[in-house]
């Protein structure tokens, strides 16, 4: 007859000191994020030249469409229709940070085109920066036919999007 082995005894996955590695690499990465959130570190990689840019305000419109107006003129380059999840989402967190700061909605958000490609939207209020490409190229879109240049009309529009 063969030997048995008790469940207690069976050898280990993974030795000891494996296992204690991996704890260590994790808490070393924990406490190097936590220290970089916390102290405020820029670790944004610098983006290129602007060379487009321009200011928006986004205005809730009572059937629930987002009224797109360009800052400088006062005005309105597109009201979007339907539920515009991504332009909505991106609005929202903006918004929530600017209500924990106490800040209203009458400031500006800065989009703005790089040289490097890079597509952004900034909120001057509180120095949150978006990096809008990187939600892909077609959500970036949602924003670059904002700016004036060869990728969209960004003249004031009555034309009522949908999604």
């Amino acid at each position: 007859m063969g030997t048995a082995v008790h469940p207690d005894q069976a050898a280990p996955l993974l030795p000891r000191a494996a296992l204690l590695a991996v704890a260590a690499v994790l808490a070393v990465t924990v406490l190097a994020v936590g220290w970089v959130r916390m102290s405020g570190v820029d670790i944004h990689e610098p983006a290129g030249a602007v060379v487009e840019q321009r200011m928006l305000r986004f205005v809730d419109l009572p059937d629930g469409g987002i009224d797109v107006v360009d800052a400088a003129s006062g005005g309105a380059l597109q009201q979007m229709r339907g539920e515009q999840g991504f332009l909505r989402g991106v609005l929202r967190g903006l918004a929530r940070e600017r209500r924990a700061r106490g800040v209203g909605a009458e400031l500006p958000f800065v989009l703005s085109r790089h040289e490097d490609g890079r597509l952004q939207l900034t909120d001057p209020a509180t120095g949150r920066r978006i990096e809008l490409a990187s939600f892909g190229s077609d959500n970036a879109a949602v924003f670059l036919r904002w700016l004036p240049g060869p990728h969209g009309d960004a003249r004031p529009s009555t034309a009522k999007a949908n999604p």
